[in-house]
């Protein structure tokens, strides 16, 4: 007779009950200190100023609350917040469209051409991506100023379509994940290099361009101080500035506020705006991201 092996259902070890608590304790801390910022400034803007400091934080106010914060903030400087958002569009997709036909050759050149200066050109495009973008502001307004661009689009749009960090993107990209010897056998065929790259690489380059994009346009999008400095009218504010500016006049933070009081409700409404087109961008290129953060990771 053959005897059936039972085995004892195995206990949790006390390593696997400690990750998953380190687990469960990180995803928290995620759920605090992101997840329920975000919620809390959604629910801020369907509350009056009175409900938004009485009431539950985390509770609905309503559609009638909504309605009059939208017609309120448009209100201010005559709908300026629609023009703020036309200013930002316009400076990130033509910063956008620069970055793109600039970083990628330039990232294509760095990774599969040999020429002198290369690595030079390399460490330098490292060190301007690691420099924090605030200490490049007083010589990017010498350099602008110099050539009497300080108060056009200009001023925003060119110093923002340099992109180092896109450049290191695609030169990873270019080094790691497209096989040299497919590129010199379309060159051995009689291929230019021109045609090497824009019938050969950029095809493949199809992920690292919407990183590459992705990260240009929020980097484009979210830029504060560079137009704070260099346009001086709100004419031509971003929206990043124009929130600052509705900041500022809000009374509980600036009690010398006249008649263009913004309450806070209705400012985080106009924060909710300013985000949303850099959260429908990532949705629509989460899939090309996910592929492009992941190209050259492993290797045939």
């Amino acid at each position: 007779m053959s005897r059936s092996h039972h085995r004892p259902p195995r206990r949790r070890s006390v390593p696997h009950l400690a990750s998953r608590l380190l687990t469960g304790s990180v995803l928290a801390a995620f759920l605090a200190f992101f997840v329920l910022p975000v919620l809390w400034l959604a629910l801020a803007a369907t509350k009056t100023d009175h409900q938004l400091v009485h009431d539950n934080p985390l509770s609905f106010g309503s559609w009638h609350a909504l309605k009059a914060n939208w017609d309120a903030l448009t209100a201010f400087q005559d709908n300026a917040i629609m023009q703020w958002l036309g200013n930002s569009a316009l400076y990130a997709v033509i910063s956008l469209a620069i970055t793109l036909a600039v970083a990628i050759p330039a990232g294509y050149a760095l990774a599969m051409t040999e020429f002198r200066g290369r690595h030079t050109l390399l460490i330098a495009t490292l060190v301007v991506m690691l420099m924090p973008n605030a200490t490049l502001v007083v010589p990017l307004f010498l350099e602008i100023n110099a050539v009497h661009l300080i108060g056009t689009m200009w001023s925003i749009i060119l110093p923002y379509s340099f992109y180092p960090f896109g450049v290191y993107l695609t030169y990873i990209y270019f080094t790691t994940a497209v096989p040299k010897d497919l590129l010199a056998v379309a060159r051995m065929d009689g291929c230019s290099e021109f045609r090497v790259f824009w019938h050969i690489a950029l095809p493949l380059a199809t992920p690292v361009i919407a990183l590459v994009g992705f990260f240009s346009f929020v980097a484009n999008w979210t830029n504060y101080f560079l137009p704070y400095v260099m346009l001086p009218e709100s004419s031509q504010m971003p929206i990043q500035v124009g929130v600052g500016t509705l900041l500022s006049n809000v009374p509980s933070f600036n009690p010398a506020v006249g008649t263009l009081a913004i309450e806070r409700p209705q400012l985080a409404l106009a924060t909710l705006v300013a985000i949303t087109p850099v959260l429908i961008v990532f949705l629509f290129a989460q899939r090309f991201l996910v592929s492009g953060m992941l190209a050259g990771a492993t290797k045939e």
